[in-house]
This record gives C-alpha cells, structure tokens and sequence, in this order.
C-alpha cells in the first residue's frame, strides 16, 4: 500500500538532507586539521568596461580557485553559489563618492556524480551549462564577456565616474547550523579584493 507523501514528509525529508551534509561538511572539517589543504583564493585579474548601443558592459577575467573544503563539498552534493559584485561611484570634489548602482550576479555551481558533469546556472537569468571538469566550469565562470551593467542614460552628464567589481563564495543560502560552521572556517571565506577602474563614456 502506497502512502502519499505529505507536505510535513517532504519538509522533514528537506530538513534530514541539511543535517546529513552539515554531518558531513562538520566531520570533514575536524579531519582536515591532520590533512594538508588548499586554501583556495578568489582574484579579479583585469576588468573593464566598454559603451556599446548606450549600455556599458564588462569584460572581465577571474582566477578561481576553490579550498578543498569547499571542493570536497562540492562532490559531496552541496551547491556552491558564486558572487560578482558590481558597483558603480560617482566621483565628487571634497566629498566621498556616491553610490549610483550596485549589481550582484549569482552562479549556482553543482556537480553531479551520476552523470559526473559539473554545472553552472546563472541564478539571475537561468542560463545553464553543463561541463565535463571541473576545470573547465571554473574556467568559463571565470570569463565575463559583455555583461550589461549600467545604462548611460541613468548617469549624470559631465560626470566622472569609478567601477568596482570582486567576486567571493556566497554562503547566505545554507541553513543556519551551516552558515555558523562556514562563518568559523577560514576555507569558506573565499573573497577576492575590489578590482577598480575608471569608467569610460
């Protein structure tokens, strides 16, 4: 006889899928005090941005490099969300710059063991690709070629303005015993520095 699964089943079933990997993230982090680790790092290595039809878009390169917590997280079936921050300064005489836009593009990294591919899925637009390696996924996440940033037109006349961008893993969408383990762990903060350049109109 069949039961039909209820909606207190299925979110208790959510819940002991948390708790199996916070056990697992949890023992791994204990054993690797005896293990030699990665520590991984984040670095935006060149960036800019070019006027195109009224629109500046960015072309950037990035180095990514995961810790082997995060790696062995990763193969264990816990997503990696990886952040770019944009920001866009209005220079000001005398005075400190002024925020005139902010932006933050977020990519879902998640492997999957049966097929053994590695995915990434822009988590603004939905666009998703599938990658043999590892590698390769972090490769392709660490090229940016031709994302809008800003309209021309929402930007003062005569004004000079700055552009800063960093990337860094996001761990705000874990439950809460995750986030305290991650926040204490230093292979979880992975955070480049601001990359900063003038912007060209």
């Amino acid at each position: 006889m069949f039961r039909r699964r209820t909606k207190s089943g299925a979110k208790w079933s959510g819940i002991r899928g948390w708790l199996a990997l916070f056990t697992l993230v949890a023992a791994q982090s204990l054993v690797a005090q005896s293990e030699i680790e990665r520590e991984g790092f984040f670095e935006v290595r060149s960036a800019s941005t070019m006027l195109v039809e009224g629109v500046h878009e960015l072309d950037a390169r990035l180095q990514l490099v995961l810790s082997s917590e995060a790696l062995d997280a990763l193969n264990n079936g816990l997503p990696l969300t990886i952040e770019l921050q944009l920001r866009v300064l209005r220079e000001r005489r005398l005075l400190p710059d002024v925020l005139d836009a902010e932006l933050a593009v977020r990519f879902e990294l998640e492997y999957r063991p049966l097929s053994q591919r590695y995915i990434v899925r822009n988590l603004n637009s939905g666009n998703q690709e599938s990658f043999a390696t590892l590698y390769s996924a972090l490769n392709s996440l660490g090229r940016v070629d031709g994302l809008p940033v800003i309209d021309d037109a929402l930007l003062q006349s005569g004004k000079q303005y700055r552009v800063r961008l960093r990337s860094l893993l996001n761990t705000q969408q874990y439950p809460a015993p995750l986030r305290l383990l991650f926040f204490w762990r230093d292979q979880w903060q992975l955070k480049s520095d601001w990359f900063e350049w003038p912007l060209e109109r």
